[in-house]
């Protein structure tokens, strides 16, 4: 079965924050692309539609709680989203996949993602699992060196879980194999993961930097930031549960001792003033364990401080 490389969100959900939907990437005219990745490579037909495969219409629907509306005042960010700027935001829909083809959907992943680029719009996705970044960041090359900064509790250095290499324990293995990835930065490590020592002494010979939650914690995010160089292209990736489950309880794995909201936005505008984001994704989002949306709002919020941060920074100024 052939399928589009994008498709709408279904008649049941919105756009993310309300934006055009536009699905005809040769007809997209936006500074800021979001769309949804919400089909991973399983590890078992189980894992084919799990619970984060829901997660692209629970933060489009929870946007409308992020954002009351483009003229409201936000005092995460000293004004409005777009700051009185022509700010062209477009909603792409979500990466459809084949139930056939499971692999289908990543290689429709990567040509999207290449196509917004060319576009000159930033790709924000929504996931999906952590292994949907893979080919998000394939759509990269040609662009590097590209500074890999991850959110997460675990590494996610796992060559293959039963015998599938683009899972979500494997993106950033996967990403240290891209020749246009360089640094890599891992923040909010803690707890145990499906990591072995062997994983974690692969990490430290490429040279990512594995900064735990706790130091975080004790020394702060500026701390954390003064150990990424300057001046680089940064791609963003954000796993729900890098973050305190008192602040994103909705996922699979929860850990105690994560990051807090205030220290991830913080890590966003400290980026966005380093350098230039040149895109992000939240990801493991599992919508059936969250309470009261809060999710889902602050993976909107967290998407919003990245979008308003950029436009400050004259990022689409021509």
């Amino acid at each position: 079965m052939s399928l589009p490389l994008l498709v709408a969100p279904a008649a049941t959900e919105h756009s993310f924050l309300r934006a055009p939907v536009v699905t005809d990437l040769d007809a997209l005219d936006a500074h800021i692309a979001v769309f949804g990745m919400p089909f991973g490579d399983p590890y078992g037909m189980e894992g084919v539609a799990n619970d984060q495969s829901k997660a692209p219409a629970a933060v489009r629907l929870a946007s409308d709680r992020a954002c009351r509306g483009l003229d409201r005042y936000d005092f995460d960010l000293s004004g409005t989203l777009f700051d009185g700027r022509p700010i062209r935001l477009a909603d792409c829909g979500d990466v459809p996949a084949d139930p056939r083809d499971l692999g289908g959907h990543y290689a429709a992943a990567e040509r999207a993602v290449r196509r917004m680029l060319e576009a000159g719009a930033l790709p924000i996705m929504i996931g999906g699992d952590h292994g949907v970044p893979i080919p998000v960041l394939r759509a990269y090359d040609g662009r590097g060196p590209i500074t890999l900064v991850q959110v997460d509790a675990h590494i996610d250095w796992r060559d293959e879980v039963d015998g599938v290499r683009t899972g979500y324990s494997s993106p950033i293995r996967r990403a240290s194999e891209m020749a246009h990835v360089g640094d890599i930065v891992q923040i909010g490590i803690r707890g145990q993961g499906s990591a072995r020592a062997g994983e974690v002494a692969d990490a430290l010979a490429y040279g990512a930097k594995l900064i735990t939650a706790y130091e975080v914690h004790d020394r702060g995010m500026e701390a954390v930031l003064e150990r990424i160089p300057d001046g680089g292209s940064y791609y963003l990736t954000i796993d729900a549960d890098g973050l305190d489950p008192s602040v994103m309880p909705a996922v699979a794995g929860p850990v105690p001792g994560g990051l807090d909201y205030h220290q991830v936005r913080k890590l966003i505008h400290g980026l966005v003033a380093k350098g230039r984001v040149v895109g992000m994704d939240v990801v493991e989002i599992a919508p059936t364990l969250d309470v009261n949306r809060i999710t889902a709002i602050t993976a909107g919020r967290l998407i919003m401080n990245l979008i308003g941060a950029a436009v400050r920074a004259g990022y689409f100024e021509k």
